[in-house]
């Protein structure tokens, strides 16, 4: 399996937003967040194909985020993952993940420090995070057989500028 991990584009300030009196998990892209994202999601396509599965956290962030990438992509979002929210359980997208074909590539959207906290279970087995993605940034990892702890080697992880640039 080829899992590509895409963290959330900008979003609103947090201490804004919170002014509106909404939750936190209504929290929308910026305009900037949006069209940054549409140039990164042409650097993704550039950097792999069409994935067999596009899924997202809840997060309305996240879901316009994956949005973006479904319109570049051509392709309609799959799954929403509760355990691709803050806080998820790493077992529970394992679970999640064993569900689908082992040869698919699957693409999730998420949020930090989750994402890298995942991505590090993947790799090493824990969840201290061992890498950065910032906001739009992104990652692919290859897994072979189950997805389960320290079963993937990470193939590359680029920044929002480096996937922006490729997209051009």
């Amino acid at each position: 399996m080829q899992l590509l991990v895409i963290r959330h584009a900008i979003a609103v300030e947090r201490v804004s937003f919170e002014a509106t009196g909404k939750h936190d998990d209504l929290r929308p892209l910026t305009p900037d967040g949006r069209r940054k994202m549409r140039r990164i999601a042409k650097g993704l396509q550039c950097m792999v194909g069409r994935p067999s599965l596009l899924a997202t956290s809840p997060l309305t962030r996240a879901v316009q985020t994956a949005e973006i990438l479904a319109d570049v992509y051509g392709m309609k979002i799959g799954d929403t993952v509760e355990a691709l929210r803050p806080g998820g359980r790493v077992t529970m997208f394992a679970h999640w993940a064993n569900e689908h074909d082992a040869d698919a590539t699957i693409a999730i959207v998420g949020h930090e420090p989750h994402l890298s906290g995942l991505v590090s279970w993947l790799m090493c087995g824990d969840t201290e995070s061992h890498i950065a993605l910032k906001k739009g940034g992104a990652c692919l990892l290859t897994i072979e057989g189950q997805v389960r702890r320290a079963s993937a080697t990470l193939e590359w992880l680029l920044t929002p500028a480096q996937l922006r640039q490729l997209g051009e």
